[in-house]
Order: structure tokens, then C-alpha cells, then sequence
């Protein structure tokens, strides 16, 4: 990190700190009509990245993460069976984001041939995608920016002037989409409110537009949430817990079409987290808490795959616990958030095969203080703060290594006419010591040792735009550009190494009207990613090629029939390769649905979906490519669903 970057950033946000305690004595500010980054905190759409609302989950009614991203070219799920698909943002692996689920940090990908992550689309109410510049208390290690995902709770779920209710939802999909289920129950009395909700899929192998069959793709997800919460005098203590899995017979890589071994094997694959928060219900400016503790465990099982070499089971195990506590400070200006983290993770590895190695554990600490100002001045919006992080990693060798080191962001915009805004940002993040996919260890010989000069990492993020907001029509451009140093490299017969820079560079554009009954939408990107200044080929599982990606939807609501339309196109463009890899073709898909509430059966919805409308034959974009020596795993044919859901 160049030390005049990092003090810039910083006097952005020293300036940005004084100057809202000066104008809180002082000045009575002019206040903008209509903040396109409102009350000072970035709009994360605005500022290129992604935001799927409540109202958009239910119009996707998603069955996996593949179809909950559908709409969203900055964001790319490589395709395969369900705990294979990986997320990419702006090209980056979400590994490289502060990824969490109701505020609980989620763990990392453990393996190269594992995905991202594991819940059910069902638990979702919203998830925001922030690009780029992640603000101070997004947590620890947002290289490239932050992926909140929030689950529904009992208020959302209840009617006006209801205390209990439910809501059962059953539907069915050919082309092995098959069964699928969700069941909740919720209420609210006498300070107490409550939910549990579980879930399950069960399917057969999809076949793709060709009619070729993908064995080990049968959707098998299955999952649990509970929450509990209790108000009293000024208080709120929130308990909950979240359990997903899957279990069934996969391919041993389940990213990738292996010719020489299609044998499936019983894998499971599963994800326990149990989170406390406290928080006021009186907050005032100077008084507005947040005490939050978590435990979580995600598991990777293939218990009987045994062969000699450096292939046979696969046993991976990684915990967390962690917390944070936290006030928001009101200001005239804005807001100033502070507090301090802590996070302890533990990993283990079984190693496979006749390598010697055995079980090997390691562990990482962090601790951390952090501050976020989001402030208005007049036609200009300030969102800037700084965190100081301590981090110990201990390897499998019982080998330490420690430092700590400080982070820095600020986003900028002015509205330079009413309703239109320039906006500008950058960040400075220290990482720590990057683990990375510490599946690698699993094929790593007993003399596998971390390198003594191995380092912590770090990252770059800039990001300019423009955005114009009014009412009916809103619409943006970003560019962005995000450099990451020192995440991990396994070299195979060496050691644990600090790999050599990646970089995401592009720009994205986003535009939406709505006429109060329906809406339209478009959003393009286009990325290009490389490593030490060279491109990726589509067989890198930390960045890789995206190209230039677009969405397309359209949703319709006729009130007279209690009947919603829509439909969504995604296109991806072609990549060329010079290598080891084929050129990635060009492909267009068409997903369509239509929703009906019948007048005669009250708190009903029958919904009717297709997606790949059209039998497009083609893969995923940031999917493993077709190479020399694997292939790529290719996407569902056309699928037809049915799905009826029960309010009562």
C-alpha cells in the first residue's frame, strides 16, 4: 500500500469526522430535496453494484443461487450441481467480499471444486452487493467490496393486526428439477416474536438443451431457521440459528466434466450457525447499540472414495466464532458508526491418499476498531471511516505469523443539478494473512510447509460514476477497478506462497423505469480480469473471465386478475482464448413466469415458470471452460415449474 493513497484516504476521512462535529456546533445546514445517496450512506445499486429486493425474490422465485442472480450481470455464478456453484463479482470469487448472512460472517470457499455457498433461496428476504470500496463496518477482509444476505423474519411474514400465521409452498419442476417444499410458522405476543421455517429439495440429474444428461446434478437442499426474539422496558435480545445442507451422490469435482471418471460418490456438504444480537428499541443520537456474538461451522463430507495416490476421502472442517459490539452516533450531518470485532477460525483438513500428512489444523485470530461516517453537506454526500486490524495465522506446522495493519475508504458525490450526481471512491484495505481455499491441503505431501517470508495481503478499489434519479427512471454508469496483492498461492511440492497481483477492471451501467404497475430494467458489465498482468483463463478459481454480461427483465401486474407477469434475458458475449481452452460462445436465455392469486381460495398463489424458454445448450459464465483436460458442466435445458404457496 503507497503510504500518500492511504494518508489521503485517511485525511478524507479526518476532514469528513471534524467537520461534522464543527457543523454540528455551528452551522444549520441546507439539507438536498432528493439524496441519491441517501442520508449519506452509498446507494449500493448507485454505485455499481447490486441489490435483489424483496418484491425481486418473489418475482424469482429462485430454486438456487444461479436463479437468484439471474437479473444481475455484475454478479456470476459459475454453473453445476447445487454445492458446486461458485459467485463471482466483477470476475472476483466471493471469498475475495465480506460475505455475511443476518450479519454472521460466512467462511470462505474451502475447495477449488466446492462452491461459494450453502442455504436455500427460500430463508431470503433481500441481499445487497456493495462493489468496490467496502465501508469500514462491513467487517474484516472486504477486499473488493460486501455481499449482505438478510433472511425473513416473523414481521415480515405477518399480516397487519395478526399474531400468528403461516405459510406452506410446494412446487414441482421436470427436467430433474422436481420436488420442493418450504413450511413456516411465525408470531408475535407479548414482547416475544418467533419463526421456524424449514425447507427441502428433491430431484433427479437435469438434462442440458442438447438433451445430454449431468450426472451428480440432482438438487437435494434441505435447511432449518429459527428466530426468536424478545422486547422489554428499551431492550432486544434476537436469538437464531440456521442449518443447510446437501446431501447426495456427486462427481468427486463437481465444477467440471471429468471423461475419465463420471463414478458418483455420497458427498454432503453442510453449514450450522448460530448467531446472539442485542440492540435498543429507544436508540437515541448518542445511544444506539449493537452486541453481536456468533458460532458457525461448515462441514465438507466425501466419506468413502478411496484409491491410492492422492485421491480418496475427503474430510474438511472449518469454525468460527466471532462478535462485534458497536454504537451509531446521530449527528446533524449524518451518522458516525464505531465499534470493534473479533473473529477466531479454525480449520481442519483429513488428508487423503497414502501423502502421509494426516489431519492438519490451523487456525487465524483478528481483532479489529472501526469507524464509518455517512454525512450530508449540502449537495454533497460523504461516506468515510477507517478500521485498524491485529492478525495471528498458526498453520498446520504450528508455525505463527502476526502483524497488523490499517484500512481506510471514502465515496464522494456531489449532485451537480437536482436528481443527477457524480460520485467518486476509493479504498485501502488490509487483509491479514490469506488461508484461501485451504481444501489444497488435502493433496499436499507431509512436508508441505508455509513459506517463512509468507506475507499479509491487501487491496486497492477505485470507483467513479454517474447516476441520475427521477422518480419514475433511474439510471447509472460505473467504472471500477479493484487490485489484490498477497492472497494465497498452494504450490504443489512446495509451500504456502503469497501469490502474484489479480486485478478487475470494467465499467457497468444500470438503468430501471416503473409505471406503478409493472416496471422494466437493464443492466450490462463488462470485466476484464487478470493475474500478474496476464489474462485468466476460465480454469482460475479465484478470478475469472466474464466478459461483457447483460439482464434484461419486465414485470407486469394486472390488478383486475390478480394476475403478475415477467420474464428476464440474460446474455453473455464471447471470451476468445489463446491457450488451453476453448472460446466461450456467446449465448441468450429467456426465463419467464406467470403469478395468480385466485379471489375463491384466499392467501393462495400458483405460480407458473419456465426457464431457458428457448433450450439454449450452453454453460454459465465464470464456469470452469472447456480445456484439454476437463470440460465445462452445462446448464439446464428448458425446465418447467409449478409452485403453489399457502398464506394462513
Amino acid at each position: 500500500m503507497k503510504i500518500s493513497r492511504f494518508m489521503a484516504l485517511c485525511g478524507v476521512s479526518y476532514v469528513a469526522f471534524a467537520s461534522a462535529g464543527f457543523a454540528q456546533e455551528v452551522y444549520e445546514l441546507d439539507m438536498i430535496n432528493v439524496s441519491l445517496v441517501d442520508e449519506g450512506q452509498e446507494n449500493v445499486e448507485a454505485t455499481g453494484g447490486a441489490v435483489i429486493s424483496e418484491e425481486d425474490i418473489e418475482a424469482l422465485s429462485p430454486q438456487n443461487v444461479s436463479e437468484l442472480f439471474a437479473r444481475e450481470s455484475a454478479v456470476s455464478v459459475a454453473g453445476g450441481a447445487g454445492p458446486a456453484k461458485r459467485i463471482y463479482v466483477f470476475g472476483m470469487e466471493q471469498s475475495n467480499l465480506a460475505v455475511t448472512i443476518d450479519g454472521a460472517p460466512q467462511a470462505g470457499t474451502s475447495w477449488h471444486h466446492t462452491g461459494s455457498s450453502v442455504f436455500d433461496p427460500a430463508f431470503l428476504k433481500s441481499v445487497e452487493v456493495e462493489a468496490g470500496a467496502a465501508a469500514a463496518d462491513s467487517g474484516f477482509a472486504a477486499a473488493a467490496g460486501a455481499v449482505s444476505y438478510e433472511t425473513v423474519s416473523a414481521y415480515d411474514l405477518l399480516d397487519e393486526g395478526d399474531n400468528i400465521g403461516g405459510r406452506a409452498s410446494l412446487s414441482y419442476g421436470d427436467n430433474g428439477q422436481g420436488v420442493a417444499g418450504s413450511l413456516a410458522g411465525f408470531g408475535a405476543y407479548n414482547g416475544f416474536d418467533w419463526l421456524f421455517m424449514v425447507s427441502k429439495q428433491d430431484g433427479d440429474n437435469y438434462e442440458t438443451g442438447d438433451g445430454e444428461e449431468v450426472l451428480g446434478s440432482a438438487p437435494a437442499a434441505g435447511g432449518i431457521l429459527a428466530k426468536v426474539g424478545y422486547e422489554f422496558d428499551t431492550h432486544r435480545i434476537e436469538l437464531n440459528y440456521a442449518h443447510d445442507e446437501d446431501k447426495e451422490d456427486r462427481t468427486i469435482k463437481m465444477n467440471l466434466d471429468l471423461s475419465t471418471d463420471d463414478t458418483l460418490y455420497p458427498m454432503e456438504v453442510t453449514r450450522d450457525t448460530i448467531s446472539l444480537r442485542y440492540t435498543t428499541t429507544a436508540p437515541t443520537d448518542v445511544w444506539d447499540p449493537e452486541v453481536f456474538l456468533y458460532v458457525s461451522e461448515n462441514d465438507y463430507w466425501r466419506p468413502n472414495y478411496v484409491t491410492s495416490g492422492f485421491n480418496g476421502d475427503m474430510d474438511l472442517q472449518e469454525d468460527q466464532f466471532g462478535g462485534k459490539i458497536q454504537n451509531v452516533f446521530t449527528l446533524d450531518a449524518g451518522s458516525i458508526t464505531a465499534g470493534v470485532d473479533f473473529n477466531e477460525h479454525d480449520y481442519s483438513v483429513d488428508a487423503y491418499g497414502d501423502n502421509g500428512a494426516g489431519v492438519r489444523n490451523l487456525s487465524t485470530t483478528q481483532l479489529g476498531a472501526y469507524a464509518q461516517a455517512r454525512l450530508e453537506f449540502g449537495r454533497f454526500d460523504i461516506s468515510t471511516g477507517a478500521r485498524y486490524d491485529f492478525h495471528r495465522f498458526e498453520d498446520w506446522n504450528g508455525e505463527r505469523f502476526s502483524d497488523s495493519g490499517g484500512s481506510a475508504n471514502a465515496t464522494v458525490s456531489y449532485e451537480v443539478v437536482d436528481r443527477v450526481e457524480l460520485f467518486a471512491g476509493g479504498s485501502e484495505t488490509w487483509l491479514g494473512y490469506n488461508v484461501g481455499e485451504y481444501g489444497f491441503l488435502h493433496a499436499r505431501d507431509d512436508p508441505y510447509y508455509t513459506d517463512p517470508d509468507f506475507e499479509t495481503a491487501k487491496s486497492r478499489n477505485v470507483k467513479i460514476g454517474l447516476n441520475a434519479n427521477f422518480g419514475a427512471f433511474q439510471g447509472g454508469v460505473t467504472y471500477f477497478k479493484t487490485r489484490i496483492e498477497g492472497l494465497s498461492n498452494y504450490v504443489y511440492g512446495g509451500s504456502l506462497e503469497n501469490a502474484e497481483p489479480y486485478e478487475s477492471e470494467g465499467y457497468t451501467l444500470n438503468a430501471a423505469y416503473s409505471w406503478g404497475t409493472g416496471r422494466v430494467g437493464m443492466n450490462y458489465t463488462n470485466v476484464d480480469v487478470s493475474y500478474d498482468g496476464e489474462d485468466i483463463d476460465p480454469g482460475n478459481s479465484v478470478f475469472t473471465p466474464v466478459g461483457d454480461t447483460a439482464a434484461l427483465y419486465v414485470d407486469q401486474d394486472f390488478a383486475e386478475y390478480n394476475l403478475k407477469v415477467g420474464g428476464t434475458v440474460e446474455w453473455a458475449g464471447s471470451i476468445d482464448y489463446t491457450d488451453s481452452f476453448e472460446p466461450q460462445d456467446a449465448y441468450t436465455v429467456v426465463n419467464a413466469y406467470a403469478e395468480w392469486q385466485p379471489q375463491s381460495l384466499s392467501g393462495t398463489t400458483l405460480r407458473l415458470g419456465v426457464d431457458n424458454l428457448f433450450d439454449e445448450t450452453y454453460y454459465e459464465r465464470s464456469s470452469y471452460g472447456n480445456g484439454t483436460k476437463a470440460t465445462a458442466i452445462y446448464a439446464p435445458g428448458r425446465t418447467i415449474s409449478l409452485t403453489a404457496t399457502l398464506d394462513f
